[in-house]
């Protein structure tokens, strides 16, 4: 089978669902809660005019660095998370020309030292993308591959060709942020070439893949890129529908394989394992040495009879001229 792309959600055989009946807010279990401390009016407008000062430095200097600052509800006290070093942090909490309550609010600012980071997993991902995470567009869900760099140093992230057509605009699978514009389609239906694969461009794309379940957090770098070897057994790929699965076969790095999209040729045939499903199409294939980077083969492609193809990364990079980002 053509691992294209599936619905965005699947029959659970659920019956439909049906407006249910309003209910009072008053009954909301956590209506009744309340501050252990009230913000004082001094702190409220310090902490205003702190954050008003952070994002207009966050937005100059392009997210160098990370800021978390609230009103603590158990004390009253301003607080700020950063990794901001300290003459930064100074020049965005300075109130010497604030009234006196102000400079007292802000004199009592606790700061943690810290890096804030997007808190995202395969399904959700967040900038810089990784490969392996689940895209969306159109109705349809794939997977992603790993990050590409052409000769003008422009970094896309490659899926297969006949996930996404020319032009559309790719979504993280959550749908809460947009992945990237679909380019360089190649496909036998569409462009008439043998081969499988597009690039999406137009965000932030990085040297690792996801690993894991699929849901999963956890990533790895990317190191190389190169052919797939015959006989090897331990290869692995790492999409949205089946998470990070290794002990794969390749049995052949000639093969052909003709679906409703056309045939494609050469590609690398797999065998063992978990094999791949619908929405796993353009996830990498990669092998991971002893310290678990990877090394991508290729993106796999389709399925079927206790097979899967996987499209090489060398047919990717010498007719797309494109180059593999590692981290």
């Amino acid at each position: 089978m053509t691992l294209n792309a599936v619905p965005a959600q699947a029959d659970d055989g659920k019956g439909a669902v049906r407006p249910g009946a309003r209910v009072d807010a008053a009954l909301s279990p956590d209506r009744a809660a309340k501050p252990r401390v009230a913000a004082s009016a001094a702190a409220t407008a310090e902490l205003a005019a702190i954050q008003a000062r952070i994002a207009r430095y966050a937005k100059a200097s392009k997210g160098k660095y990370s800021f978390g600052s609230y009103i603590d509800s158990s004390t009253g006290r301003i607080v700020v998370d950063t990794n901001a070093p300290d003459a930064v942090l100074a020049s965005l909490t300075n109130v010497s020309g604030a009234a006196l309550a102000a400079r007292e609010a802000a004199g009592t600012i606790k700061v943690n030292r810290t890096a804030i980071r997007d808190s995202f997993n395969r399904r959700d991902d967040s900038t810089p993308f990784y490969g392996g995470g689940g895209i969306y567009s159109g109705g349809g869900i794939c997977s992603s591959g790993y990050a590409v760099r052409n000769g003008a140093g422009t970094v896309f992230m490659t899926t297969a060709g006949h996930c996404f057509a020319t032009g559309a605009t790719v979504l993280t699978e959550s749908g809460a942020r947009v992945y990237g514009t679909v380019s360089n389609r190649h496909l036998p239906t569409v462009t008439g070439e043998s081969y499988d694969a597009e690039l999406i461009g137009g965000s932030s794309y990085a040297g690792r893949i996801f690993t894991g379940g699929v849901v999963s957090s956890t990533s790895t770098r990317v190191v190389a890129a190169g052919t797939a070897y015959v006989g090897y057994n331990a290869y692995c790929k790492s999409g949205r529908t089946t998470g990070e699965t290794c002990g794969h076969t390749a049995t052949s790095i000639n093969a052909q394989v003709c679906t409703a999209t056309g045939c494609k040729s050469p590609v690398i045939a797999f065998t063992g394992g978990v094999l791949p499903q619908g929405g796993d199409s353009g996830s990498p294939f990669y092998a991971k040495d002893g310290s678990g980077n990877a090394w991508i083969r290729g993106n796999v492609i389709a399925s079927g009879g206790g097979t899967g193809y996987a499209e090489p990364y060398t047919v990717i990079s010498s007719r797309m001229g494109v180059s593999i980002v590692t981290s």
